[in-house]
């Protein structure tokens, strides 16, 4: 019969990364440079998804880039409410930053159907517009990585980050793909996988890695 180990409440989360570093192996975690280990960790603790030790690819500087932008006070703009509602807003406020999502704002309806897109990409044409807003957590829809992308083409964004984790089937991979070409920062998971949680959890990973150096 499979025995059930105790553990204190406080102690779980550490139990886990314990665990996960104890699957992943030595000789696998130092394939993985220094900064980004926290990042691939927290996001497999969130998912229980080892896939994401292959699959989370990062730009060279990304994680520097994020942090530098998140210690001097920046906004987070996510895809989804649920992204949003992930991001910790503790964390955020230690770091003088902010969080928003623009999904639901009246405006971003009305442009949608105007432009007979999604209201995903519309609100990243919105955040786009707010100089504040600095790193960009796609967990959702393809539609935004890609209007992301169509405004870093037109010279009209110059994000400090993009998390691009939409999951799903429908133009998810090929998105991810084209903003691979970017000269811009990102940290992407190629392939289908993704999610909200996903997003949010990169963001969380960056955010304690600033407070652990402070």
């Amino acid at each position: 019969m499979t025995e059930i180990t105790i553990i204190e409440p406080q102690l779980i989360e550490s139990r886990s990364f314990e665990i996960i570093s104890e699957i992943l192996g030595e000789e696998r975690l130092q394939q993985i440079p220094a900064e980004q280990q926290g990042i691939v960790k927290r996001v497999i603790h969130t998912s229980a998804d080892f896939d994401y030790a292959d699959n989370l690819v990062f730009s060279p500087g990304a994680v520097a880039q994020a942090q530098a932008a998140l210690r001097g006070g920046c906004t987070v703009v996510t895809d989804t409410r649920m992204a949003y509602s992930g991001i910790n807003q503790r964390n955020l406020s230690k770091l003088n930053s902010a969080k928003a999502c623009y999904i639901d704002a009246p405006e971003v309806a009305e442009r949608a159907k105007a432009q007979g897109v999604t209201r995903a990409a519309v609100s990243m044409q919105l955040a786009a517009e707010q100089p504040e807003n600095r790193i960009f957590a796609v967990g959702n829809a393809p539609t935004a990585l890609l209007a992301l992308r169509d405004l870093v083409l037109a010279g009209k964004l110059q994000p400090a980050l993009v998390v691009g984790v939409p999951v799903g089937f429908v133009n998810v991979v090929e998105a991810k793909e084209l903003f691979m070409e970017l000269d811009v920062p990102y940290i992407i998971a190629k392939g289908r996988k993704g999610g909200s949680n996903v997003a949010a959890a990169v963001v969380n990973a960056l955010m304690l890695g600033c407070l652990d150096c402070q």
